[in-house]
């Protein structure tokens, strides 16, 4: 059965919208991050993630749009707007990048790629009811998310240790 229900696309335009937005927070801070942490390992792995997420975030917003839903500009901007405001944490430093920063930005990462796994996850449920969902390869897109929360906590691991532990 097709989505007809007005409640259930209504809910559904939400939910992608909400996704997509923090897609798009999520592209920024992992830019950030790469750029404050240039010459590392941590760099390097973020060199690629960045990518991989900018590919998930237009998988979203494709879907959106094959599903004739609007993006919602409203929250891209509230997602740019709270990036921005979070760079404005206190980090036990008065100026500049600590290793709090680092653990910090990481822990969002997590959290983000998270929340985009529980997506995924969300629309394989609906792919038997909907084509546009369906021409999705989600086992693929899930199977990615779950190597970047894996590959993100080793690096948030070593940022433990810089941030909380080494004196």
């Amino acid at each position: 059965m097709e989505l007809s229900s007005t409640d259930a696309r209504t809910r559904l335009r939400i939910y992608l919208n909400d996704h997509l937005a923090g897609a798009a927070g999520a592209v920024k801070l992992a830019r950030r991050c790469q750029r404050n942490n240039r010459g590392t390992p941590l760099s390097a792995y973020l060199e690629k993630f960045v990518v991989e997420i900018d590919e998930d975030r237009q998988v979203v917003n494709g879907l959106l749009t094959r599903l004739g839903m609007p993006v919602d500009p409203a929250k891209q901007w509230l997602a740019t707007f709270a990036e921005v405001a979070g760079r404005l944490k206190l980090n036990g430093q008065m100026v500049g990048y600590s290793d709090l920063s680092r653990l910090v930005e990481l822990e969002g990462l997590s959290l983000g790629v998270a929340g985009k796994l529980s997506l995924w996850r969300s629309l394989q449920q609906l792919a038997a009811t909907e084509a546009a969902v369906a021409a999705l390869d989600l086992a693929a897109l899930i199977e990615r998310a779950e190597a970047q929360r894996d590959a993100l906590e080793a690096h948030r691991l070593v940022a433990v240790k810089r941030a909380l532990i080494e004196m």
